[in-house]
């Protein structure tokens, strides 16, 4: 993983880490990643899809798949961001991020079992943002913690290993959803699941604490102005956000409609008798999953190694262009598992870079929580615009084909993009 460190108290809220974290540091950290990583892909990978493809139909599934996730990530936006600065003002005697990972994996699992007992697209879309809105403010913490204690020189590796489980989740979710429990209880077993892996991360590692007088007087007006960041003063936030924004969105809308893509174009079912798209869709998220672990951490160790971000994106961002052209043009089973095994090796590697070149171009210490929810708001915005952009595509402008290719065309944008960061080599 990484050396072992012994690390003391956390340093300052106002000064960047100097002190490696250790491996136990980074254990934890990974566990609760996971669990979140698994609230948020159970649901949009198998519980949303059928739950949502029972309540409205198959006309009707696409559009309606689309608003919940869509209004869902709405919440994601706002939720991330104000929970973030939120927390950068906490001045618990405990920790100024503890609470907020805790208290919002305890309300993203409440929304969770929620979500099981609802049998109305309105109560869909009710639990889905409620459980964004507790996710969110556990997400804003985790991500705080990495420039709160690891120093830049490591925040390659560590960014892989935290990035390692948000894939491996991939797999484990369709694994429990469908095999482990079936149906909505799903969503009870996902629920439990993200309070214990989150306890242990959140009770037992050191957190920094800044004291009343350290904080600034609160005023709503100075607080709601302090999320708009100039792009002329902070050029390279502004082109490390718009990059995320790129090659999240790419990613977006390559799985948004994954299952439906086996169900209505591979047509899974008829050509392997007696399975299901969902097992099908099992067999790509494991193929994707083993394609992210070789590059994630390996990705991220090698920026650190040689001091340089940009060019990993720019190749990952094309590594997954490639297979998307692929299976616009042949859409065919091998080419989705040629799909799944390149696409993860291109997002593995872009995941553990790309958050360690954002934690590098936070415009301050002070503000780490809210900037990088700032940066967040980049994935959710893509989460947003995704079903807006997809589902035309599919039901109107050609199909699956013009899909992947603008999925494709989307990825290879943000591997050029990347470049307009001048701070980060």
């Amino acid at each position: 993983m990484t050396e072992s460190v012994t690390v003391g108290p956390a340093p300052s809220a106002s000064t960047e880490p100097t002190a490696k974290v250790g491996k136990h540091w980074i254990a934890l950290i990974a566990l609760a990643n996971l669990g979140l990583s698994l609230a948020y892909l159970a649901p949009l990978g198998v519980l949303l899809p059928n739950q949502v493809q029972a309540i409205a139909g198959s006309v009707h599934k696409v559009a309606a798949l689309g608003l919940v996730t869509g209004l869902g990530a709405v919440v994601a936006m706002i939720a991330n961001p104000v929970a973030g600065a939120l927390s950068d003002r906490s001045t618990s005697r405990f920790g100024r991020r503890r609470w907020w990972t805790l208290g919002g994996a305890l309300a993203g699992a409440a929304a969770l079992a929620l979500l099981a007992g609802q049998h109305t697209l309105a109560g869909v879309i009710l639990g889905w943002c409620l459980a964004q809105a507790g996710l969110n403010a556990m997400q804003a913490s985790l991500n705080a913690a990495v420039p709160d204690r690891v120093p830049v020189p490591q925040r390659g590796v560590v960014s892989g290993w935290i990035g390692l489980p948000q894939t491996v989740s991939a797999a484990v979710a369709v694994l429990l959803v469908t095999r482990v429990v079936t149906g909505n209880a799903g969503y009870l077993l996902i629920a439990v699941l993200v309070i214990a892996f989150v306890l242990p991360f959140a009770v037992s590692t050191p957190d920094q604490r800044i004291s009343r007088a350290d904080r600034p007087p609160f005023a709503i007006r100075d607080f709601a102005r302090s999320f708009w960041l100039s792009p002329r003063l902070h050029r390279d936030f502004a082109w490390a956000w718009l990059t995320r924004f790129v090659m999240s969105l790419g990613n977006a809308m390559a799985v948004l409609y994954l299952l439906y893509f086996l169900r209505d174009q591979i047509h899974y079912s008829r050509l392997f008798p007696g399975q299901t798209a969902e097992d099908g869709l099992l067999v790509l998220v494991s193929i994707y999953t083993v394609g992210v672990v070789l590059t994630a951490v390996a990705g991220g160790a090698l920026s650190d190694r040689i001091g340089r971000r940009k060019p990993l994106i720019t190749v990952a961002g094309l590594v997954m262009a490639v297979p998307a052209v692929m299976l616009a043009l042949w859409p065919t089973w091998p080419v989705a598992v040629a799909f799944a095994a390149l696409f993860g090796l291109g997002f593995g590697a872009h995941l553990s870079v790309d958050l360690a070149l954002a934690t590098q171009v936070l415009p301050s210490a002070d503000g780490r929580g809210k900037d990088l929810g700032i940066i967040n708001v980049a994935s959710y915005g893509a989460q947003v615009l995704s079903p807006a952009i997809a589902a035309p595509l599919v039901s109107e402008l050609g199909g699956y084909r013009t899909l992947y290719l603008t999925v494709a065309a989307v990825t290879a944008l943000g591997a050029v993009l990347v470049w307009k960061v001048r701070s980060v080599p």
